[in-house]
């Protein structure tokens, strides 16, 4: 029996530097994010209960209900997340604070008369959830980023594109995207970005801060312009300019 396609919205969201914790280090952290997740839907009014999720082991992915208009995917729900899990970091010890990177598309999916989902878009979304930008984004700022988060340009452009409340498109930073096969436009969110919503740092300071992932140097402290660099890492530099243009440079093409 052939699957039924249907359009509709994907979140997906991974731990970073979830590596090397440990069994009993990871499942707690993976209960962090499912907890913070679920309170998150919650304030942001929709019912977990409504949406198809996928462990992927350090993270998962979440189908929404077809019904749901996209822009419900990003605001309230991110700004939730991402509260959460800085409320959690101000309390818990360095091996189990978490960082999360998040990855939003949209697309035709297919269901499986055994409950699967599959299609293309999983693989566009697991494709930005793994690009080198959102992984510079998510280290940014002087105790490390609670959530960052990336869109495909399709998601961006049916939602920011249309000024749905909460979404400022001076909070959002053109990226280029290439992994692999995959190349396109994105664009980023995260707290603290040079155009990006402003966090208070204060509530970050003293025991709230992360360690760095291995192979990255320590965020550079104090505020920054769109004109700064935001990260050089491994094989790739990032730059945000003027209004949020960004580019990466590979080194390595392969």
């Amino acid at each position: 029996m052939n699957p039924r396609y249907e359009y509709r919205a994907l979140l997906a969201c991974d731990i970073a530097g979830s590596a090397g914790r440990g069994q009993q280090r990871l499942q707690e952290i993976r209960s962090v994010l499912r907890s913070a997740l679920s309170g998150a839907l919650d304030s942001a009014e929709l019912d977990a209960r409504d949406f198809v999720y996928i462990d992927t082991g350090d993270g998962c992915q979440l189908v929404a209900p077809a019904s749901l208009p996209k822009a419900r995917l990003l605001f309230p729900l991110l700004p939730e997340l991402g509260s959460r899990i800085r409320e959690h970091n101000r309390h818990a010890g360095a091996d189990i604070r978490l960082r999360v990177r998040a990855a939003v598309h949209a697309g035709e999916v297919g269901f499986d008369p055994d409950g699967t989902v599959s299609g293309a878009p999983f693989e566009a979304l697991a494709r930005l959830l793994d690009s080198a930008p959102l992984r510079n984004a998510i280290l940014t700022g002087t105790s490390g980023t609670p959530v960052a988060a990336i869109l495909s340009q399709h998601f961006y452009e049916e939602t920011v594109g249309h000024g749905y409340q909460g979404l400022e498109a001076d909070a959002f930073t053109a990226a280029d995207v290439r992994v692999k096969e995959y190349a396109a436009r994105a664009w980023l969110w995260y707290p603290g970005s040079p155009v990006g919503p402003r966090v208070d740092s204060g509530r970050d300071s003293g025991s709230g801060e992360l360690p760095a992932e291995p192979g990255t140097r320590p965020a550079e402290p104090g505020p920054r312009t769109a004109e700064q660099l935001v990260r050089t890492t491994g094989n790739s530099t990032a730059f945000a300019v003027h209004r949020g243009d960004q580019f990466i440079r590979h080194n390595d093409r392969g």
